[in-house]
């Protein structure tokens, strides 16, 4: 279930989508034929607050001419270690706060939203910052949001469901990575680890492996992301893994001839939910 926040709604035909973390944030405008006609992103250097998130966003719409204009709809994608993953015949709306409290610290004034994997029978339990929902009802009055993996998992599951084998999915951030393990079309494992080093990342990803009993040598390690073949993480994962290779779109993006190529498993979130 995507959440949507309503007010007033806009007649325009162009959609905004902000994917934000407390690293960094990208954001694509789309016209009303799916084309891709801006797309920036900015890497903080550090982790920062939601109140200093806030901050950033308020700058990027005073100061950037590709937000001022008006938007049939502005989407909100939460990227954050905040979530957990439930299966559909096991959730109750009830019990967002347990559903969490095993992952994470749930403080007693957190929000906790929910996003519905219809097709898959998955639920996205988690935390979207609410200073940011806030600013954007505030000055907009209509937006939807959701959480980053519900469009990971989401395109990943749609794109692995007649595939044969077990495929470990890497999808990198600055400071974090989401780990994605689809065995046969299902969904086996979803989780995102903290690092600042290669050999952190190269740890949570053996350790994953071992825990599912992965062999390196048969299972197929796919990076998206901001990741590219020379970069020391891809090396060292090389080292280690049999089968490495970089993930794409199920439908390939159409850009505006002004925006420079991209990889294909480049910003694969933010472009995957269109």
């Amino acid at each position: 279930m995507v959440q949507t926040i309503n007010n007033t709604i806009d007649n325009t035909s162009k959609i905004l989508s902000i994917q934000v973390s407390l690293n960094g944030l990208s954001f694509c405008i789309v016209d009303a034929n799916k084309k891709i006609i801006a797309l920036e992103s900015e890497n903080f250097g550090i982790q920062i607050t939601p109140n200093q998130l806030l901050d950033k966003i308020k700058h990027i719409f005073d100061h950037n001419q590709n937000v001022k204009e008006s938007f049939s709809t502005i989407e909100i994608i939460y990227q954050n270690d905040l979530y957990t993953i439930v299966p559909k015949p096991l959730f109750n709306k009830e019990l967002l706060n347990d559903y969490l409290k095993f992952n994470t610290k749930v403080l007693e004034h957190d929000f906790i939203a929910y996003d519905e994997l219809d097709p898959h029978n998955i639920v996205t339990v988690y935390i979207p910052y609410t200073n940011i929902n806030n600013f954007f009802f505030e000055n907009f009055g209509s937006f939807t949001y959701k959480h980053s993996s519900t469009i990971l998992i989401n395109s990943l599951l749609t794109q692995e469901k007649n595939s044969g084998e077990i495929s470990v999915f890497a999808n990198m951030s600055t400071a974090s990575f989401d780990i994605i393990v689809i065995n046969k079309g299902n969904l086996i494992l979803s989780n995102t680890f903290r690092h600042q080093t290669k050999e952190d990342f190269l740890y949570y990803l053996m350790y994953t492996a071992e825990q599912l009993q992965l062999n390196p040598e048969e299972f197929r390690l796919v990076f998206l992301g901001n990741i590219t073949k020379n970069n020391e993480y891809y090396n060292i994962a090389y080292t280690y893994i049999r089968n490495v290779s970089f993930g794409n779109h199920q439908i390939t993006p159409h850009f505006s001839s002004h925006i420079p190529p991209l990889e294909a498993h480049q910003h694969f979130v933010l472009l995957s939910h269109f």
